[in-house]
């Protein structure tokens, strides 16, 4: 018992002692001159700020084909550039400008999603790549897709 108490003992003087150094005092100027750097150059990034970033069809027949236009404003201090917007299905197609946003712009973004074999709920999404801080911006559009009525004649299926 004596023993036990004499290694906790040492042990806590050591981890007490231990931590007398201020850690400012490890860091090196040069390191801050870098990260001072490397955050001011986050400040002149785009931002696209979107209106809104999801939108609901509703219920569509199936077969239709809609579009929704989302707008979003270049809230950064550099002109954003799109690359690419990619639909999560061949479904879900969006069109977008290929100039420069300046800052304090507006941009839109059209998204078609076609129902022709998607019946009912359907979520998709459109990943945005452009030289924001993350690279990356999401769209999400949904729809309750009405399945098209199949005509039957004795069992054997007819098309409209």
């Amino acid at each position: 018992m004596k023993r036990i108490l004499l290694i906790v003992s040492v042990i806590s003087i050591g981890v007490l002692t231990s931590c007398t150094t201020n850690a400012s005092d490890k860091v090196k100027p040069e390191n801050v001159a870098v990260a001072d750097l490397r955050d001011s150059k986050v400040k002149l990034l785009p931002v696209m700020t979107f209106n809104k970033t999801n939108h609901d069809f509703g219920v569509i027949n199936e077969g239709d084909i809609v579009e929704h236009k989302f707008t979003f404003t270049n809230t950064g201090n550099a002109p954003l550039v799109i690359t690419n917007a990619k639909g999560s299905c061949g479904c879900t197609v969006s069109k977008w400008s290929k100039k420069p946003i300046a800052p304090g712009a507006i941009g839109e973004m059209l998204v078609t999603f076609n129902s022709n074999g998607k019946p009912n709920v359907q979520n998709k999404q459109v990943t945005i790549t452009a030289n924001t801080l993350t690279g990356k911006e999401t769209l999400k559009i949904k729809a309750m897709v009405t399945p098209k009525k199949k005509l039957v004649s004795s069992g054997i299926p007819l098309s409209k």
